[in-house]
């Protein structure tokens, strides 16, 4: 890569200076491949003008490292996530926050995520030790290395798609763009690359960990709701279905008339209750989620 497109990104990582991480490495990557593709470009229409003459003119119509950081910061102002929480004008009252998540749509996404975070658990910990094992299987065979390599492209993909599903889901503003391969590089080049970034392997170690996370959000999620929906659904259950309460040593135990009121409004409070965790945890998990994909 040309000094001065080196130069140019630095420059730029400057000048995002206290943006947000993803923000940073996504204009990073706009702006790399872009200075490549029409330095390659003119250097086949112009190939009597130097490179540095040659990038020069091109940065001169892209803009300066200041200028394109204006201009990222201003588009991201509308193009937050969707599930981003909104600052609000004046405090609202405790009471207001806790029955408030009824109608965060944040919360019911996050509440999603967490009975999907098992699937992607699941998924993601097997491909992980499966690539990796099988890896170390293949090193000493000719084709160890290309399956390596093709492991850590899948992984680079995968944590991509991730990635956009956590903003989506928890608010979280991550990468929405794959990391740029540099041109000119050959293929055991461009290996060692991805070989060598810390990215990658902290990539995998999400994977890896995903499991356990997705297992423990998973569990409390769905223990949560089924507590709240059995309270809330108690009067159903036992008028129309006729469904005990509990069933202990061939004993039916019913809910008393009286205390039916009270059943439905534990378990909406449970509802709520519920609904926050999973936002805290998809919440707590999208930070993570943006210090090993992002940085």
């Amino acid at each position: 890569m040309s000094d001065m497109i080196k130069e140019y990104l630095d420059s730029l990582e400057k000048a995002l200076s206290g943006s947000d991480p993803a923000t940073v490495r996504d204009a990073l990557g706009d702006a790399e491949e872009h200075l490549r593709t029409a330095l390659d470009d003119a250097s086949i229409e112009s190939p009597d003008l130097s490179g540095d003459e040659l990038i020069r003119g091109i940065i001169e119509d892209y803009g300066t490292p200041e200028e394109v950081a204006d201009a990222y910061r201003r588009i991201e102002k509308y193009s937050t996530p969707v599930l981003a929480g909104r600052k609000k004008n004046g405090d609202r009252s405790a009471t207001s926050k806790f029955f408030g998540v009824l109608i965060d749509p944040r919360a019911y996404g996050a509440m999603f995520y967490g009975l999907f975070s098992l699937i992607t658990g699941i998924f993601y910990f097997t491909w992980a030790v499966t690539g990796l094992s099988m890896s170390l299987g293949f090193a000493m065979m000719i084709f160890g290395l290309p399956f390596f390599g093709l492991f850590l492209l899948s992984v680079q993909g995968l944590m991509l798609v991730e990635g956009r599903l956590v903003e989506a889901l928890s608010g979280i503003r991550m990468p929405r763009r794959a990391a740029v391969s540099r041109k000119g590089l050959s293929i055991w080049q461009k290996f060692v690359s991805l070989a060598k970034d810390r990215r990658t392997w902290k990539s995998i170690l999400y994977m890896i960990m995903q499991l356990f996370f997705g297992i423990m959000h998973f569990t409390v999620t769905i223990t949560l709701f089924a507590f709240s929906a059995s309270f809330i659904l108690r009067p159903i259950l036992e008028y129309t279905f006729e469904l005990p309460m509990m069933h202990i040593n061939g004993i039916d135990y019913w809910t008393p008339g009286w205390f039916m009121p009270f059943a439905v409004i534990i378990g909406i409070l449970l509802l709520i209750v519920t609904l926050h965790a999973a936002r805290g945890m998809t919440r707590a998990h999208g930070k993570w989620a943006k210090r090993m994909l992002v940085g």
